[in-house]
């Protein structure tokens, strides 16, 4: 008995510990840009399994230099309550279970701005409760430290568009040889249509479907707020 009480111990300090660190990582990030994030680590090991020599495309730009297109954009399609609420959408969470109930598979995973940078930070895109669960204690985290606007600064340059393309001013050189400061409004619709599943995008920039949802996206724009 005692010795399964010392591996409890020591499993119980072990995920303090990891919280500890993720707490001091967010700190870190309130005026640090991440150089890398365990999304990014886990694309290059992909990356250079087939290619020894490849490398992300990846460059950190302040909120500033980011289309307000881009950033509207992002909270039509993705987060529409973002500056409302603390982390959790909870009607969107009952909406996305309602949706995943009728169609039988998950079609919707109503995942907030926050929690998805969480996943990016941090986190796999393997999908899991333990995971579920590591991502809400660091939303909670993220929303307790930083700000809305450093949350969405964070989220908009850390985010996958592509093989090996991540945040914005990659996205917009990526996809239309500009910079994120430069995106149209119709640009930055269809950067944010491609972001659910940025890799099938990018192979597949003509597949049924994504006009039209650059079309929704692109009519709700003028109703997001951002921060």
């Amino acid at each position: 008995m005692r010795a399964v009480g010392l591996v409890v111990l020591l499993a119980v300090a072990a995920l303090a510990l990891l919280h500890v660190y993720y707490a001091a990582m967010i700190f870190w990030w309130r005026d640090h840009a991440p150089r890398e994030t365990a999304f990014m680590a886990q694309r290059m090991h992909e990356l250079r399994a087939k290619q020894p020599t490849a490398v992300l495309r990846y460059q950190f730009v302040p909120y500033a230099r980011i289309s307000a297109q881009l950033k509207r954009a992002m909270v039509a399609a993705e987060d529409a309550r973002f500056i409302e609420h603390e982390g959790f959408d909870w009607d969107g969470i009952a909406l996305a279970l309602e949706k995943n109930e009728k169609r039988g598979r998950v079609v919707a995973g109503g995942s907030t701005i926050t929690q998805q940078l969480a996943k990016n930070l941090f986190l796999s895109p393997s999908r899991s409760y333990w995971r579920k669960a590591e991502e809400a204690v660091i939303t909670v985290m993220l929303e307790g430290m930083l700000d809305k606007r450093r949350i969405f600064e964070l989220y908009l340059n850390v985010i996958e568009w592509g093989n090996g393309v991540f945040g914005a001013e990659a996205a917009a050189r990526r996809y239309f040889g500009i910079s994120a400061a430069q995106l149209s409004a119709a640009q930055a619709a269809r950067l944010a249509a491609m972001a659910p599943n940025p890799r099938f995008y990018e192979r597949n920039q003509g597949a049924p479907g994504l006009a039209r949802k650059v079309g929704v996206i692109e009519a709700r724009m003028g109703g997001a707020e951002i921060p």
